[in-house]
């Protein structure tokens, strides 16, 4: 009895970690499509900000850059991949 409570805990535990760590990773690809918007001025601090989103958030969002057709100017790669990460949390 003891232990499928102490199992039931740890998944609980497990999917409250996932659904955090994803809507963060959804705050993350929403803060580098604003990066990526505006032009911000030069700053050491900036540069390594926009750099770091460009790395946490590029590998992701080119998974569907692949499948998407191009739409002109309009990426919806971020769109999709938003859409893609809360319908998992679900």
């Amino acid at each position: 009895m003891g232990a499928s409570l102490v199992l039931a805990d740890a998944i609980s535990s497990i999917e409250k970690f996932v659904d955090v760590f994803i809507s963060v990773y959804v705050l993350l690809i929403f803060a580098y499509i604003i990066t990526s918007w505006v032009k911000l001025p030069y700053s050491l601090w900036l540069n390594r900000v926009q750099r770091f989103l460009y790395d946490v958030c590029e590998p992701y969002l080119r998974l569907f850059r692949r499948i998407l057709p191009p739409m002109g100017p309009l990426d919806l790669s971020p769109i999709i991949t938003s859409s893609a990460c809360t319908s998992s949390i679900g």
